[in-house]
């Protein structure tokens, strides 16, 4: 991957402390990663709150979830360039990570998340998120599913739609934000570099 676009999100981070990014891996990732969800049945409903008090509230949120592996194949390639990003950040902005997890997230029509954070001020787990999204054709202002960023007062400053192949970093415990309702199936994959495994 081009060093520029590490640069691009390294500089924006600094920044804004979030960026989003079209067309930006190779264009064949987004319908070769769509193929690992055609067989539903590895995933579960998703929870909220932190390991060990996870548990499922359909009020808050309603997608399903499956962890990203090593696969020898698409999967490794993409987790390459997270690991490729990972050594950026650190080397750049002495950030310390030391782990990046991943999973699938299918929303089917009418599921959401409501407005939450990634990560609690203090609590050094999750640093950076990131969301790689995999829809083919999606439709703005008709298919729903828009990531809407906050800032810290809970002002919207972004809107994102979740075409193909659209890339958002951001600091996990500066923005809160939501996934509006799908009106159409919507896949992504959700990602986070920590500071700890746990």
């Amino acid at each position: 991957m081009s060093h520029t676009l590490y640069a691009k999100i390294i500089d924006a981070l600094v920044e804004d402390g979030y960026i989003i990014i079209e067309n930006a891996l190779n264009p064949t990732f987004p319908q070769s990663l769509r193929e690992f969800l055609r067989d539903e049945r590895a995933f579960k409903k998703a929870g909220v709150s932190s390991y060990p008090h996870v548990r499922i509230d359909r009020k808050r949120r309603r997608d399903k979830t499956c962890w990203l592996e090593e696969d020898g194949a698409i999967m490794s390639d993409y987790l390459a360039f997270m690991a490729e990003l990972q050594h950026n950040i650190n080397r750049d902005l002495f950030m310390g990570l030391s782990y990046y997890e991943s999973h699938f997230a299918i929303y089917d029509r009418g599921d959401f998340y409501e407005t939450h954070y990634d990560a609690f001020k203090g609590f050094k787990n999750r640093v950076v998120t990131t969301v790689y999204y995999l829809n083919k054709g999606y439709k703005e202002g008709e298919d729903g599913g828009e990531l809407i960023i906050y800032d810290e007062n809970n002002n919207m400053i972004q809107k994102v739609f979740p075409h193909a192949n659209t890339l958002v970093v951001f600091l996990s415990d500066k923005f809160p934000h939501e996934v509006l309702p799908a009106k159409k199936k919507r896949y992504s994959i959700a990602g986070w570099f920590r500071v700890d495994k746990f």
